[in-house]
This record gives structure tokens, C-alpha cells and sequence, in this order.
């Protein structure tokens, strides 16, 4: 079917290129058409190289492809079996076929299905290689790359200067995307662990064992008067232990000195003098109970015997 004195449109079944022993046609995007659709196409004058937009219809899916030869029979088409795939054909199903003019490309975009193909060593000249098979290249395809006895499936993911353009002797800037299969690594987790440190050391901070403070114990004056000072820091138990008993000293000597200073008629200045008597009570039957202690006499100085130099 015909449209038009300057346009090739025809419909055709489709069939993959295997079918006539052309599986060398799957690494890239030519199509064989029939004797008639040449003849048609040079009445046209249609401009060189011939380039074609295939569209599925039913699917609503469109490629664009080059062609490589007018051989097959008449009312069919043989495709590369991905093209087939990319615009959801099955064998026998009906694709229509149009000539189209498009751009040169500038800028290509590929997005690898799988990272290995990224490993390669100069991925890059692989994809030049294989794309001189190529005629054009449409945004949304999937084209196929044979390396090693492996097939490497690739997205186009952008095209410019249009959605479909002719790679055919041109300059064509190559960018890749991150492949379909690639994850991004993990952050570390020492980030998170810093954010919660500040809670934990001030946790710590009461669990802290107090410091050494030197003189923390009781004190006691030589002269026997009471303290003005207020209770020392805690101690340990020992410490308590034998502060107690310094204490029951230091009590039974300051009230027999108080007593002997009172019964002297001299003025006595602190807690002593107004004490309650249940204390001096308790002091006075201690004392009672215990034996007397005599008073040692006090030290005092040059009380020796005089001695002459002369004899």
C-alpha cells in the first residue's frame, strides 16, 4: 500500500533474520526486504542511505533501521531477533515500514543492563566497533553487544539533536549511565555512632571514680578546743571507723578540761560550756568506769640541774 508520490509505506510479516541463515545480521540493525520494495524505493529517488521507521501498531512501538539487502520473498521482512523484541513482534505478526530522513547524531547516551560490562578494558572501543553495524539509533531501543561468546544488552537512553538519529559517519559523543544492576554503597555507619556519642559520655560522666583529695580526713587541735570547721569530706569505712574513735578521745579529753577550766572560775568561749548535762552525764560515767588516768606532766623547758664550767 502506497501513500503519496514521494513516500515508501508498506506492510509486511515479519520474520527473524535466521530464517534465511543471515544470524550474522543480529549485530546490528539492518533489515531484508523484497526485489519490489527497491524498485518502488528508486522510483522515489529516496535519498542514500536508505533508513526506514518500523512500527508496530498494535503495541504501539516504533524503531528505526537500516537495510541490507532485497532479497527476501515477496510480502515479508526479516529483522534482527532484539529488534523483533524491542517492538514486541512476534514471528508472522505484521510490522509497517516507512522511509524516514533523520539527523546525524552528536550525543548518545547507553545505559548497561549489567556492571560487568563496565569491566571490560576499553568498553568504549567495543561500542565503536560493534556500532559500525549500526545505521541509526532510536531512544527507548535495546541494542545487543557481542563480546568474548557473550551478549551485552544496552539501553539508549538519549539521543540528540532528536529522538532518532543517523550514526553514520559522524562525530557522536558517548556518555554511559550507571547500569541497571548497580547499587550504591553503603554509607558508613561511624556517622551515626558519633551523633550518639555525646549521650554516652555524659552517661559516663557520673560513673567516674571520685579523685584522690589529700587532707580529706578529721583534724584535731593540739590545745584540745573544739573545732569551727564543718564535717570532712566521706571517707571510707576504715577511715570512719577510726575518726569515731579518735572522736570518743577527743570528747572524754574536752570535758575534763572543760570541767578542770570551769572549776578554776575561768571564762570558757565555745559549745562546751552549754552543753546539756546527759552528755557530761554519759562523760562523767565513763570516766567513773574507767580507771583514772593520771595526767602526764607537760614538758618543760631547762628545768635541769645547773652545772658550772668552772667546776
Amino acid at each position: 500500500m502506497d501513500h503519496g508520490n514521494s513516500t515508501f509505506e508498506q506492510c509486511y510479516r515479519c520474520y527473524p533474520v535466521s530464517f534465511i541463515e543471515k544470524a550474522h545480521l543480529e549485530k546490528g540493525d539492518k533489515v531484508i526486504m523484497p526485489p519490489s520494495a527497491l524498485d518502488r524505493l528508486a522510483s522515489l529517488h529516496v535519498e542514500y542511505p536508505m533508513l526506514f521507521e518500523l512500527t508496530n501498531a498494535l503495541a504501539e512501538r516504533v524503531s528505526h533501521c537500516g537495510v541490507l539487502e532485497f532479497v527476501a520473498d515477496e510480502g515479508l521482512i526479516y529483522l534482527p531477533y532484539w529488534m523483533m523484541e524491542n517492538m514486541l513482534l512476534q514471528e508472522g505478526d505484521i510490522v509497517q515500514v516507512k522511509n524516514a530522513s533523520l539527523a546525524k547524531g552528536t550525543y548518545v547516551k547507553l545505559q548497561p543492563h549489567t556492571k560487568d560490562f563496565l569491566d571490560i578494558s576499553n568498553p568504549k572501543a567495543i561500542l565503536e566497533t560493534t556500532l559500525r553495524s549500526y545505521s541509526c539509533l532510536t531512544t527507548g531501543d535495546t541494542i545487543m553487544v557481542p563480546y568474548n561468546n557473550k551478549k551485552y544488552y544496552i539501553n539508549i537512553v538519549e539521543t540528540k539533536p532528536s529522538p532518532a538519529v543517523s550514526i553514520i559517519e559522524t562525530d557522536c559523543e558517548v556518555d554511559f549511565a550507571p547500569p541497571l544492576d548497580y547499587k550504591e554503597p553503603e554509607k558508613p555507619t561511624h556517622s551515626l555512632q558519633s551523633n550518639k556519642r555525646p549521650p554516652e559520655v555524659e552517661e559516663e560522666l557520673p560513673r567516674k571514680i571520685t579523685k584522690f583529695s589529700p587532707f580529706s580526713g578529721s583534724a584535731r587541735r593540739l590545745d584540745g578546743k573544739p573545732l569551727t570547721q564543718p564535717a570532712a569530706l566521706p571517707v571510707s569505712p576504715l577511715l570512719k571507723q577510726h575518726n569515731s574513735n579518735v572522736a570518743n578521745e577527743t570528747v572524754a579529753s574536752k570535758s575534763s578540761s572543760s570541767t578542770s577550766r570551769q572549776h578554776s572560775g575561768k571564762l570558757v568561749f565555745g559549745s562546751n560550756g552549754n552543753q546539756p548535762p546527759k552528755e557530761t552525764s554519759n562523760v562523767a560515767m565513763k570516766n567513773s568506769q574507767d580507771p583514772p588516768n593520771e595526767e602526764e606532766p607537760k614538758f618543760q623547758a631547762f628545768t635541769g640541774k645547773k652545772y658550772s664550767l668552772k667546776g
